[in-house]
């Protein structure tokens, strides 16, 4: 049975370069709307997803975590099946958490004009850590989305 001290050369060979994309993989061009019938008496919607995953820019480890998109609709709505496809062009992505709530933040808002949106990324604890981003479109000072 290998010792620790055996083992740490072949430890610091398992800093592997792993594949990734930059950010131009992002897939925007399937993103559909649709026109919402009752935009004159808004409902909040409350999109969730706990499959959302892109990679560590720096490493290429997977980062996993759950994305939510609450918005309050102006005259288009998501279509999920589109938006589904749109989160996983990110699978092989290397990009910081913070970016990738801002960059989906950019991406819906542009798609469906809401009258707010907040994008809540909150990734699963890695090294000890839990880290949430959350954006606003506009942003909270400009009327946004109440706390």
């Amino acid at each position: 049975m290998p010792k620790i001290d055996d083992l740490t050369e072949q430890y610091r060979g398992l800093d592997w370069v792993l594949p990734m994309r930059g950010e131009e993989a992002v897939r925007t061009d399937g993103l559909l709307a649709f026109d919402y019938d009752y935009a004159e008496e808004p409902a909040e919607v409350t999109i969730e997803s706990d499959e959302f995953t892109a990679v560590c820019p720096w490493t290429g480890l997977p980062d996993l975590g759950r994305l939510t998109v609450r918005y309050l609709p102006g005259s288009q709505l998501i279509e999920l099946k589109s938006l589904k496809y749109y989160l996983l062009s990110y699978r092989d992505v290397g990009i910081v958490q913070e970016h990738a709530a801002g960059r989906v933040l950019k991406d819906l808002a542009a798609l469906v004009r809401p009258r707010w949106m907040e994008v809540t990324l909150d990734y699963n604890v890695r090294g000890g850590l839990r880290t949430v981003a959350k954006v606003r479109y506009p942003q909270a000072s400009e009327g946004g989305a109440p706390d």
